[in-house]
């Protein structure tokens, strides 16, 4: 598998829509006519269904980790290549118009790939900040935030730089929940849209 094909590979299996898909086969439209617009887990759950919201997450996540371990089995830098695709096909996926998610869900599946331990850091960081303010993009914007610096630690600096880069990607596609973070605007979690 060369470098191209696991990027490749990655970004399809990233383009997967689950959002969209789940909201569609459960009869409730296109998750993208409501609250923000967006085909990720926060704005599946402002439908009112914590389950689809539930599954939405995990099938995201997963499909970024599912690209880091099959990639991964042949060489670890095909692994971060793979991952690294997985998390900009569900930013920009091909079959949506290049319209995706904002990538957080994506971003922790192929932190569990790659680092568990990280992981752990951005669940822990991620609660506590939705716990305190009950804002999801604030909760995920402090956990990009740290998990690279926790990852220079506990990883290598090919995995902590490459979480570096994401979590920057992140932020610029979180730029209008942080004009409304700073408006006092910003939906809070559990709110329907």
């Amino acid at each position: 598998m060369g470098y191209g094909l696991a990027l490749i590979f990655g970004y399809l299996l990233g383009s997967i829509p689950f959002g969209l898909l789940i909201t569609r086969a459960a009869g409730l439209g296109d998750v993208r006519q409501i609250g923000s617009g967006n085909i990720g887990a926060t704005n599946v759950l402002r439908t009112g269904n914590k389950g689809l919201a539930a599954a939405t997450l995990l099938l995201d996540a997963l499909k970024g980790t599912a690209a880091v371990l099959i990639a991964g089995h042949f060489s670890p830098d095909l692994g971060l290549l793979a991952g690294f695709g997985a998390f900009h096909g569900h930013l920009f996926p091909v079959w949506l118009g290049f319209k995706g998610g904002k990538g957080v869900a994506t971003y922790l599946g192929v932190l569990l790939g790659l680092a568990w331990q990280g992981m752990v850091v951005f669940a822990v960081v991620w609660l506590a900040m939705a716990f305190l303010f009950r804002y999801s993009s604030l909760a995920a914007l402090a956990a990009t935030v740290v998990v690279p610096i926790a990852l220079y630690f506990i990883s290598t600096p090919q995995i902590a730089g490459l979480f570096a880069l994401m979590s920057l990607i992140v932020f610029v596609k979180h730029r209008a929940n942080i004009s409304r973070l700073l408006a006092g605007t910003e939906g809070k979690i559990g709110a329907k849209g």
